[in-house]
């Protein structure tokens, strides 16, 4: 499957609203809004919401450390609230030295640049990316923001003293997967952008204790979420994070444990379940490159009425003769629903 199209390296925010049953093309609002929505922000229409870093500067605003402040956060970001020229920022904290921001206020527009360089050198200016007084007035607001969480941070003892901010988007509402499929669906995931993604598309979420979205998540726990609430649901989506860490990291040996542990604690309380099981990744992290490709990944579809092709083994290669053939992210959710018998006629 390819979660965009064949040879797009897909983000895990456009791969999974795919997947989900969006349009990664039409839908798509920008990365901020996932996260501010997984932060547990509820946003409104004409919302700008960014990701952001809490981040060490020196005076001079030159980066000595883009992820600073790793646990305490929570105070920081809280503190972070305030409202200029009639326009509200709210930040929360997410996780480690991440952060979710939101602007709401009138005339407003996403069409800005990033203050995070995304690398080493200086705190950036954002800038208007369009002509319009909306961007404009946009931009400026956001770099007295930035300058206010340089003055309200430097007070505390702590080695975080600004906040980056990257990845602005426009909230706007979608159909939701009910309204789309007919599903009602819910989400288990321990990091805020697939929580976001979810909920952007109608799901619930359900919080599940040591969810982490690192490598020390409680995978049995997430097992379990799912199996006490699927009766109540018509489709449950559970995310685990850490083998696409372990690509990241180039560390082969991790991302074939971390695997290990998915069959065994995740994967083996599920079989026997009265329904069908769809195994998928959102994109491919090879260790050899660090970073995602346009590879396309495995998919296994398991219950009654499915196909039966010849493949015997779940690996990139192997899948890519089986009986789905090479299908898109947007295909699954469809084909998902004619199995469950959600399908409607086309042309009827």
């Amino acid at each position: 499957m390819d979660a965009i199209s064949p040879g797009v390296v897909p983000g895990s925010d456009t791969a999974h609203l795919a997947i989900l049953g969006g349009d990664p093309y039409n839908d798509y609002p920008g990365r901020g809004p996932f996260e501010a929505l997984g932060a547990g922000i509820e946003l409104e229409e004409g919302d700008i919401a960014f990701r952001a870093n809490f981040a060490t500067v020196d005076r001079d605003w030159t980066i000595l450390d883009r992820r600073a402040r790793r646990s305490g956060s929570r105070e920081l970001a809280e503190a972070l609230g305030m409202e200029i020229d009639g326009v509200r920022f709210i930040v929360k904290h997410t996780t480690e030295h991440r952060c979710a921001l939101v602007m709401r206020g009138r005339g407003l527009s996403s069409a800005i640049s990033d203050v995070d360089p995304h690398g080493p050198g200086r705190v950036l200016e954002s800038k208007p990316l369009d002509e319009s007084e909306e961007a404009r007035r946009t931009a400026d607001l956001l770099n007295k923001f930035v300058k206010r969480s340089y003055e309200i941070l430097s007070e505390y003892q702590t080695p975080a003293n600004i906040l980056l901010t990257r990845g602005a988007g426009m909230f706007r509402r979608v159909p939701s997967l009910k309204e789309r499929y007919g599903f009602r669906s819910f989400c288990v995931a321990g990091s805020a952008l697939y929580k976001g993604v979810a909920k952007f598309l109608g799901m619930d979420v359900i919080e599940v204790e040591g969810a982490t979205g690192s490598v020390d998540t409680d995978l049995g726990a997430k097992a379990d979420a799912l199996l006490s609430r699927i009766e109540g649901y018509d489709l449950g989506f559970v995310h685990v994070k850490a083998a696409d860490s372990r690509g990241h990291d180039g560390d082969w040996e991790g991302k074939k444990v971390f695997i290990e542990r998915i069959d065994e604690e995740l994967i083996g309380k599920l079989i026997g379940l009265d329904g069908y099981i769809i195994l998928t990744a959102d994109h491919s992290t090879p260790v050899s490159i660090r970073r995602h490709s346009g590879d396309p990944v495995p998919v296994l579809i398991h219950g009654e009425g499915v196909r039966v092709d010849r493949v015997e083994r779940f690996d990139e290669v192997s899948c890519g003769e089986g009986g789905l053939g090479r299908i898109r992210g947007v295909d699954l959710m469809p084909i998902i629903a004619d199995y469950m018998g959600y399908y409607r006629m086309y042309g009827v």
